[in-house]
């Protein structure tokens, strides 16, 4: 927990306030400080969860399933770390299950948790792969973000089309006589 008191904060909001030209006691900002605290404690929430407590219950019963599981379409809400600017977009992630699989909704969550903390979309779509790898230890895992940054689209050359696509791999994805691979790509071809 930061040594940081939530006052400090709001002062420092006050300070920001008045440096862009704005008066902090008026009316519509009077409590702005205060509500700002509490976005910034929801959207970097992320640094109080942990991938070992997301991921640690896992199922054995799945009647020897061993082919891919993706889940698509999960929701990116997250802030660049050089500009404190929202990133927004939608993730693919695959894993091939060794010995068990996770609930469906812990992958969901995993993604959340990394993304409600700063963060470069290439860290966010490694660190997704990594905790998968290391809790789950699967034959392979995939994951593949698609978003859109707003320190790009709402400053500097300001292109609100770009979108920024990365993807990782670990075990049977990377395995060329597979087609594990392809098949994940062609998921992001739907998107």
């Amino acid at each position: 927990m930061s040594k940081v008191k939530e006052h400090e904060i709001e002062n420092s909001i006050r300070k920001i306030l008045e440096y862009i030209g704005e008066n902090p006691d008026r009316e519509g900002l009077s409590e702005t400080p205060k509500r700002v605290v509490k976005a910034f404690k929801e959207y970097f929430s992320g640094y109080n969860q942990n991938h070992h407590e997301i991921l640690g219950k896992t199922f054995t019963e799945t009647a020897g399933y061993s082919d891919m599981i993706a889940l698509t379409n999960l929701r990116v809400q997250s802030h660049c770390e050089h500009h404190i600017a929202p990133i927004t977009g939608q993730a693919i992630v695959a894993y091939i299950p060794k010995n068990a699989v996770v609930g469906i909704s812990k992958i969901s969550r995993l993604v959340s948790m990394y993304s409600h903390r700063l963060q470069l979309q290439e860290r966010l779509t490694k660190q997704i792969l990594d905790a998968i790898d290391e809790v789950l230890t699967p034959y392979g895992t995939a994951v593949y973000i698609s978003a859109s940054h707003s320190c790009l689209s709402k400053r500097g050359i300001c292109d609100d089309e770009a979108m920024v696509q990365t993807f990782a791999f670990s075990g049977d994805f990377l395995n060329s006589q597979l087609d594990y691979k392809q098949r994940f790509i062609a998921l992001t071809q739907r998107v």
